[in-house]
């Protein structure tokens, strides 16, 4: 099922609050090199897999989750966030389209001023620049909340089709 969430950009979508219905050029643009270099490169004639899981450590004496840039390949990157309960990803724009998924544990997402859960088996796509945030409840386990985020570049690497 697909549930079409609230259009920030859209002046005739009812806004639910305020923070996000206003367009902020001050937010933070993330790039894939904002995350660092990438543990893996796709290849071109096998497979490239990937463990999610226990990719990242947490980093529970931080406001911000662990993060890393796992796969650095051909049209996206995959970059793995590991939240403690209360850390966040305050509101910020991503360079390139993107999809984000909670593979484990409690996760909440805010876009276009609503904020809703992520919940495991849900994939949320949103356009490039649109303002966006993170959090992880209170409540949520102790640590192993993971976001897989992927980056969808667009980008070519290696050797090109003919």
């Amino acid at each position: 099922m697909v549930r079409k969430r609230p259009d920030a950009t859209n002046p005739d979508t009812p806004q639910i609050g305020s923070t996000m219905s206003q367009p902020k050029d001050d937010l933070p643009v993330n790039r894939p090199e904002v995350f660092g270099a990438a543990d893996s490169v796709d290849s071109t004639d096998h497979a490239t897999c990937i463990q999610t899981i226990n990719a990242v450590a947490p980093r529970p004496d931080n406001a911000r989750p662990g993060v890393k840039r796992l796969l650095q390949g051909d049209g996206a990157n995959l970059i793995v966030f590991n939240f403690c309960p209360g850390q966040t990803l305050p509101d910020h724009k991503a360079a390139h389209p993107i999809t984000v998924q909670c593979l484990n544990g409690s996760l909440e997402f805010e876009c276009g001023g609503e904020r809703f859960p992520l919940k495991q088996g849900e994939v949320v796509h949103l356009r490039a620049y649109v303002p966006h945030a993170v959090y992880c409840p209170d409540d949520a386990l102790s640590q192993g909340n993971i976001l897989l985020l992927s980056m969808l570049t667009g980008e070519r690497h290696g050797e090109q089709d003919s």
